[in-house]
């Protein structure tokens, strides 16, 4: 055997040789990372976890807001108990709250300061308010971040260069970008169904329901050759992702986005529209 041939360098040479290794840009850093997971030194998770962390230092407000035509809000020249209904159906905690128009949001109503409100008694809503925190579509999310975790708020409004509302932005929203997605209390448990029927007539789906199980239960005969999920099937109707509030129509059903994050639909309302035949 020949002994001249040099050997081959071992776990320890190389694992050296990574972290002696000093990146000169973010292509290569990221390159260093992956070479990282390859071998073992770090799981899929804490990977994902810091290119979103790499990702937020680099986007802007107005990449993740929710668009101002889709902000729930609430108008503060109702009465509690008439935004009582809504606040329910909705299901968020805090809303922008508005004098007459989506451009004049004056605070943000918490959902418990409401409730405390419905006992018939003649109250000021206004009164009621949290501060606003306003800020502009170009605030980096690294930034936003840090100041949500300073000031203890959830909720931030993004304006544009003229002052008007653009949309909105949650402190869920910015961490999702690192962590992933992230399930509330409001979002469907992991042991319930897929689909449940609603007292309307109307299903809500998981975006993950398998196509087949979906034909199934509704009646439906769309192909599952080329989409494995309804939420692929619907995100392929819209060619993006849609937010949430948005509506399309396929092949005689109704399907409304009820939750949707950065990356992925969540859950789905759908109805069998009047000319539709179930096979």
């Amino acid at each position: 055997m020949d002994d001249s041939h040099p050997q081959r360098p071992g776990f320890l040479e190389r694992l050296t040789s990574w972290l002696s290794r000093e990146p000169d840009n973010r292509e290569e850093l990221l390159e260093l990372l992956h070479a990282a997971y390859e071998n073992n030194l770090l799981d899929a998770d804490a990977l994902s976890m810091i290119e979103g962390v790499m990702q937020v230092s680099e986007m802007q407000a107005r990449e993740i807001m929710i668009p101002r035509a889709q902000m729930d809000v609430v108008d503060i020249n109702e009465s509690p108990e008439n935004l009582l209904p809504f606040v329910i159906d909705t299901a968020h905690s805090r809303f922008p709250a508005v004098d007459g128009d989506r451009d004049s949001v004056v605070g943000i109503l918490l959902a418990k300061d409401l409730l405390r409100l419905c006992n018939g008694e003649d109250v000021n809503l206004r009164d009621q308010l949290r501060p606003a925190v306003f800020i502009p579509e170009s605030k980096r999310l690294n930034v936003l971040l840090k100041e949500f975790r300073a000031s203890r708020n959830h909720i931030a409004i993004v304006v544009d260069e003229y002052g008007g509302v653009a949309g909105l932005v949650t402190i869920e929203d910015v961490l999702e970008q690192i962590v992933g997605d992230i399930e509330d209390e409001y979002d469907y448990d992991e042991a319930e169904d897929n689909v449940i029927g609603e007292q309307d007539g109307s299903f809500r789906v998981k975006a993950q329901t398998e196509i087949g199980d979906f034909n199934l239960a509704l009646g439906a005969s769309f192909a599952d050759d080329e989409f494995d999920t309804v939420g692929g099937l619907v995100t392929h109707a819209f060619g993006r992702l849609p937010k949430r509030g948005e509506t399309v129509e396929i092949a005689g059903f109704h399907f409304q986005v009820l939750r949707a994050g950065s990356r992925r639909l969540h859950t789905l309302r759908v109805r069998r529209l009047p000319q539709a035949s179930l096979l």
